[in-house]
């Protein structure tokens, strides 16, 4: 199996207890419960690359909370405040070295955290009606008193492919990345589509490739906000590249010695996507067939 970032999560997540109100408050108040310590909604780090945790008596006044799971018999909790802004869809420069230095498991942990931390933040209202909401289900869900309306954590499935030409992969960049980096071309799959159509069509408006055969290679969540991205290889017909501005600076053919290289940060290879990222898994995959 591929490793990739982001998975690996260590907690039970106790679905049982989400459907079980009073043990849950009775775990708010049990002195073992842990909180997640986040710095505005970026991960508190220890030298050893684990997350921080505090006591809930730590949360501020009025703060709602979502049960992450289970682990040593402490239940791990995070807080949600309500009237906060969501998190910024970006990463920060901080934040990309903190994501560096998180180990995989606790990685995976932060992943869900910040994912619902967002949802909350973005779903105060009832889509329905319009009145306010209220968590529920430990934090998983909210519910309308109004209409009964019962609303849960979106996941947006994004497609993140390489096409595949004589031995070469397709890769591109956007103008708004570090200089020289290039990485997976990427798209959201939309209504109606399957995973397959969705890389041939993302591949073709973006490139102007066309591909047939596609092969699922792995999976992994991407907390910016909450998308699940599915990373796949597609056969091309052919290697003719006709660029969309609008979406790429640039895209290219590279061979596995320049994947090799890039992946091992040699001087004049092209600079590859971070260790945490999928696009980075996908090459290497793709580089070790």
């Amino acid at each position: 199996m591929i490793e990739t970032g982001f998975t690996g999560g260590t907690l039970d997540r106790a679905d049982a207890l989400r459907h079980d109100p009073p043990a849950v408050a009775a775990l708010l108040t049990h002195p073992s419960s842990r909180l997640l310590r986040l710095d505005a909604f970026e991960p508190v780090v220890a030298d050893d690359g684990a997350l921080s945790w505090g006591t809930i008596a730590e949360a501020p006044d009025g703060a709602e909370f979502v049960l992450l799971g289970l682990a040593d018999d402490c239940a791990h909790f995070a807080a949600v405040i309500p009237g906060d802004a969501p998190p910024p869809p970006y990463r920060s420069p901080t934040l990309f070295a903190l994501l560096e230095r998180l180990r995989g498991g606790e990685a995976a942990t932060f992943a869900a955290a910040r994912a619902l931390i967002d949802w909350h933040a973005r779903h105060p209202f009832c889509a329905r009606c319009g009145h306010a909401t209220a968590p529920f289900r430990a934090g998983w869900g909210r519910n309308c008193p109004n209409c009964k309306a019962e609303h849960f954590p979106r996941v947006d499935p994004v497609v993140i492919m390489i096409a595949e030409h004589d031995g070469r992969a397709l890769i591109g960049r956007q103008a708004a990345w570090p200089a020289g980096r290039y990485s997976a071309l990427a798209g959201f799959l939309e209504p109606g589509e399957s995973i397959e159509e969705a890389v041939a069509r993302e591949i073709a408006e973006e490139a102007g490739v066309r591909v047939g055969k596609v092969r699922y290679v792995a999976s992994q969540p991407w907390p910016f906000p909450s998308q699940l991205m599915i990373a796949c290889v597609a056969e091309a017909e052919d290697d003719a590249v006709t660029l969309d501005t609008n979406e790429l600076e640039d895209a290219r053919w590279v061979t596995r010695d320049e994947v090799r290289a890039a992946l091992a940060g040699e001087a004049g290879a092209f600079g590859a996507p971070p260790p945490y990222a999928i696009a980075h898994s996908l090459l290497r995959a793709w580089m070790e067939e």
